[in-house]
């Protein structure tokens, strides 16, 4: 067997994607993580891993479509690019998948602060952003959907088994390590608290559906469901056709760059209404308002149209529910009715203009582009469970869009030059 002395950062080509994503994350602003770092030199403890080298190999995973904190931890023994990042710092899954997980507030500020940068060196401007959802599967399963009465069940079943679990004092002589027994605890512990959370979400569902029951004259169709796999996911259609455990990921994209500028996740399998939320975030990170958004016909919320005109003076770009069926029987969908408020009124007048259709175009250039990249990285499922948990993988995916789009953006402004 032939032995290679070389150095890993030898054997890493020059332009492997590491070294880029490094460099990237180099230039982050990382304090608010080393500020939690408790570390003293010369003091007992494990030292903590760099939160420099997570976030590199989060992004770097992520641009290889690779999702799973297992897998990774994999590659940080297996793949040159991986181990070079690490070093000879050794990392496992848990760290991997903690952090990620846990640190969706640092996650959304460095969103926050790449994307002002970026205004700051006037490549984006914020002036027209266009939005669109995604659906992507929860880590749970249909099965894993019960009505009150068997969440009850769940939920006895699962209050003795931490009540035995608590009482295995002592056991066996090798049978069971401690670590072993905290896990099961542990385990058990979170169950309980996954099915007690699932009740309490299925109660909000049902005032909901008497809600809807009372405004619309009819009752729901199924009874209400939760899961204790993932209490805050829902049965929602995805893109196939089918309906399935899942969220709807919104991700807006600033037109002019292709920079992704607002990510959220909600359990609800419909865009309407969240138009405004979205814009209310834009305003929230970067003190600034778009002056134009686009979104499909299924954003054209009347509520969130108004506000969006009469308190922020934002145009929205949708298509009229219904064009075509309206045209059919001779209606003009462009006419303001008569009880149109004067921001929906506009609308509707606006989107009869041949200048609304050739700025709405711009819609599918920037939004549904920007999210079928994401789709190409691999965001089709996750493996964490609570929105907001998902909103970190949602962000860790915009981040890593923006870097392959930030460099564009600087090669073509330098023209075609590195740098």
């Amino acid at each position: 067997m032939k032995l290679d002395d070389r150095s890993l950062d030898q054997l890493l080509p020059p332009d492997d994607e590491a070294r880029i994503v490094w460099s990237y994350v180099e230039g982050l602003d990382l304090s608010p993580l080393l500020a939690q770092v408790k570390a003293v030199q010369g003091h007992p403890g494990q030292p903590p891993i760099d939160p420099r080298i997570l976030l590199t190999l989060w992004i770097l995973a992520t641009l290889k479509g690779i999702g799973s904190a297992r897998e990774v931890d994999r590659l940080t023994q297996k793949h040159i690019s991986f181990e070079w990042v690490c070093g000879e710092v050794s990392v496992n899954y848990h760290t991997l998948a903690d952090f990620r997980s846990r640190n969706e507030e640092f996650l959304s500020g460095l969103l926050t602060e790449s994307v002002a940068t970026l205004m700051q060196q006037g490549l984006v401007d914020l002036e027209e952003v266009a939005q669109d959802g995604m659906r992507v599967r929860a880590h749970a399963g249909a099965s894993s959907f019960r009505r009150e009465e068997s969440l009850e069940e769940c939920l006895e079943k699962a209050r003795k088994q931490v009540e035995v679990l608590q009482t295995q004092v002592d056991e066996d002589e090798g049978a069971v390590s401690r670590r072993q027994q905290a896990a099961r605890e542990r385990a058990a512990r979170e169950r309980k608290e996954r099915v007690e959370e699932a009740l309490r979400q299925r109660k909000e569902l049902v005032k909901r559906q008497q809600e809807v029951e009372k405004e619309k004259g009819r009752k729901p169709k199924k009874e209400a469901r939760a899961s204790t796999t993932d209490p805050d996911a829902r049965t929602i259609k995805m893109p196939d056709g089918g309906f399935r455990p899942g969220f709807n990921v919104e991700f807006a994209t600033d037109t002019k760059s292709g920079i992704i500028v607002g990510v959220d996740v909600v359990n609800v399998g419909s865009d309407s209404g969240q138009l405004l939320p979205m814009a209310k975030q834009i305003e929230e990170r970067y003190e600034q308002m778009p002056e134009r958004l686009l979104a499909d016909g299924d954003f054209a919320n009347i509520a969130d149209i108004e506000t969006l005109h009469a308190e922020h003076e934002v145009e929205v770009y949708s298509p009229i529910r219904n064009e075509e069926k309206m045209k059919s029987k001779g209606q003009d969908p462009y006419q303001a009715k008569a009880k149109d408020p004067r921001g929906v009124k506009a609308w509707r007048e606006r989107m009869g203009t041949e200048e609304a259709k050739t700025i709405y175009k711009r819609r599918a250039q920037t939004a549904e582009w920007a999210n079928a990249r994401v789709r190409n990285f691999g965001f089709r499922q996750v493996v964490v469970r609570g929105l907001g948990k998902v909103r970190a993988v949602a962000i860790l995916y915009a981040l890593t869009h923006n870097l392959m789009q930030t460099m564009l953006l600087k090669r073509r402004s330098t023209g075609g030059k590195a740098g």
